[in-house]
């Protein structure tokens, strides 16, 4: 079970990124161009915080289905803090990718509340791009590509 869930986190890992990067990169262009809020952006943002929150619950389960628990109780937070992989695995891509999680669905949410383009877009921007930056600064490269 643990490598088909590892499987189908990577692999759906790519689709986040993809919809992410589309919708930071939509919502800033239409920001800094004018551009009326349409049905089209409100599905991309949409879409973004699905494929986010699917692959935070597939995470998850990963997470638990691994050993980690176990190196936990049997090495001690502090082996696993002085051991860089296990300290990247263990509690650095998590955290960071759950403040990620966490930032799509505040922007999603403030951006409902807006009712004209700009501040929707602005939300959607600022919120989205910060979780950009942190999902591209803790996806194991290494081993992911």
């Amino acid at each position: 079970m643990y490598d088909i869930v590892k499987m189908l986190h990577s692999y759906w890992a790519y689709l986040v990124l993809v919809m992410l990067v589309i919708a930071a990169v939509n919502a800033l262009i239409k920001l800094l161009g004018g551009k009326d809020f349409q049905a089209i952006d409100f599905r991309i943002s949409l879409f973004t915080l699905i494929v986010t929150h699917i692959q935070l619950l597939i995470g998850v389960v990963l997470f638990f289905a691994s050993n980690y628990l176990s190196l936990i109780s049997d090495m001690g937070m502090g082996a696993i803090m002085k051991d860089k992989t296990l300290r990247s695995n263990i509690i650095e891509h998590p955290t960071t990718m759950i403040i990620a999680v966490v930032l799509i669905t505040i922007g999603y949410s403030k951006h409902k509340k807006k009712l004209t383009s700009k501040p929707k877009f602005k939300m959607l921007a600022i919120f989205y791009t910060l979780a950009l930056i942190l999902v591209l600064a803790k996806i194991p490269w290494n081993i992911w590509l």
